[in-house]
């Protein structure tokens, strides 16, 4: 990608010129608007540095304002570094209100200017391969709908597809699936996918809530009873595992079945036979089984609450699917598909918009299909706002706040510290570079990981880092 000048001056572009030119930049040229205009359209333009007047004896700036607005809507994306003397830098702070990425006073610092243009290049290649990532994902979504049942999944993030994706791949290998994930973010869904996509879609699809049933209820409810089997039976009760014969059966909740459920569903997952209660009639099971929990399985298993032996009988395959807070692309979609469903012709204010992208959703999907449908009902004669959604006093996403994290205040409620007075000069440094990207980008992790030339993983990593550092800093003050 090239820098591209735009200066009257013709020592000032020279002298960029060579700059740019000794650290590996390719520079284009431009001593007018116009000519400004006609390369940022013909040309691959990376960054654009920008004086703010073009004609002698001129220090209004105007000329500025309307080159940088022609520019943003030439190639909106495209960052522009504006170069102001004093007279001009109110006009250069207004300009950065509107899209402008920074300013550099005249005289530069050759190393401030130089690493600023690298930088904002970086940035330009960053954003336009998200923007071909966006791309392939959305036609590979598209692809995905027209081939496969979904059943109505709205979803825009690459990490949602990425589930969706693995889970009609398997439908068809009839194997036992395990979907995890927290509540409320849609394991049913994928569940009812998977069952759509495979070779049984047309045979029954029985629930079943695991973790509610209680011990004395278990078999009967699972492999049925006859009549007079216990006080109460006045007939015979087919079971879910005759009643799902052919087809799926979904047992949600499978990490709150209790010890006695987990032996009794073991037995008869290895030997696929299971007999009514009051009955000594064998029969057999042909089921696909999937299973969902929001639980951490192996952390159970070491604990002592959940069986091994049974975990690999239901996990051949694992769907894992995200809380809302990872795929922020899918709140708003979300809420738009809820409140057309709910209200239609109804419409989200814009910050109602930023709130539902900002918000960290700890009840997921089901959090915020409650929220619009509130909001549907309490207001009904203008856009609804954020205040109708409940989220005026919400906080920041967990994943954005800044680097004082949650942790710091939760480990040591008695304290006030000051952040930057405690972390060390490095870590210091560290901390004012995520929180300015996480500025930047309004907040959204994504970005500003993008920004940091990281992926959002690290970027939580090295803020949880950060947040560490200050908690044992806290820790030792006297």
């Amino acid at each position: 990608m090239k820098v591209l000048v735009v200066d009257d001056n013709p020592a000032v572009c020279t002298a960029l010129e060579v700059l740019f030119d000794v650290h590996g930049l390719q520079t284009l040229v431009a001593r007018t608007p116009s000519d400004a205009l006609d390369q940022v359209s013909r040309e691959d333009v990376g960054v654009v540095v920008q004086d703010m007047n073009f004609q002698r004896d001129t220090t209004s700036g105007v000329e500025g304002i309307e080159l940088m607005r022609a520019i943003r809507r030439l190639d909106p994306d495209v960052p522009i570094l504006l170069m102001t003397a004093f007279t001009s830098l109110e006009t250069a702070v207004m300009l950065i209100k509107e899209g402008a990425s920074d300013y550099v006073a005249k005289p530069w610092n050759d190393e401030k200017l130089v690493a600023t243009v690298k930088n904002l290049v970086k940035l330009r290649e960053l954003s336009q391969e998200r923007m071909r990532f966006a791309a392939r994902t959305a036609r590979a979504r598209r692809e995905l709908a027209e081939r496969y049942d979904l059943r109505g999944l709205v979803h825009a993030s690459p990490e949602m597809h990425d589930v969706v994706s693995l889970a009609v791949r398997v439908a068809a290998a009839d194997v036992p699936v395990l979907v995890t994930g927290p509540n409320g973010a849609g394991k049913e869904r994928i569940a009812e996918i998977v069952q759509a996509n495979s070779r049984r879609a047309s045979a029954p699809f029985v629930k079943v809530n695991a973790g509610g049933l209680p011990d004395q209820l278990l078999e009967a409810e699972l492999f049925g009873a006859e009549a007079g089997a216990f006080t109460g039976a006045t007939k015979t009760r087919v079971g879910r595992f005759e009643e799902a014969s052919g087809g799926t059966l979904f047992l949600d909740e499978i990490g709150n079945l209790s010890p006695t459920g987990q032996m009794k569903l073991l037995r008869v997952l290895q030997t696929g036979e299971f007999q009514r209660l009051g009955s000594n009639v064998t029969r057999k099971a042909d089921i696909r089984l999937v299973c969902a929990t929001n639980a951490e399985l192996s952390r159970m298993i070491a604990e002592g609450t959940f069986r091994e032996d049974l975990l690999f009988r239901i996990n051949v395959i694992e769907l894992r699917v995200p809380p809302l807070r990872d795929r922020p692309e899918d709140a708003l979609l979300l809420a738009e598909h809820f409140l057309a469903g709910r209200a239609p012709g109804q419409r989200f204010a814009d910050d109602a918009r930023a709130a539902i992208v900002e918000h960290d959703w700890p009840g997921n999907v089901r959090e915020l299909e409650n929220r619009v449908m509130r909001a549907a009902l309490v207001q009904t004669a203008g856009p609804i706002t954020k205040d109708d959604l409940g989220l005026s006093a919400a906080g920041p996403r967990s994943g954005e706040r800044s680097v004082a994290s949650s942790k710091v205040s939760s480990s040591t409620p008695s304290r006030d510290p000051e952040p930057a007075e405690l972390l060390d000069p490095a870590e210091r440094a560290e901390r004012a570079e995520v929180e300015r990207a996480l500025a930047d980008a309004g907040g959204v992790v994504s970005r500003a990981a993008a920004m940091l030339g990281l992926s959002r993983q690290a970027l939580y990593r090295k803020m949880d880092r950060l947040a560490i550092a200050l908690e044992r800093r806290v820790r030792d003050l006297p």
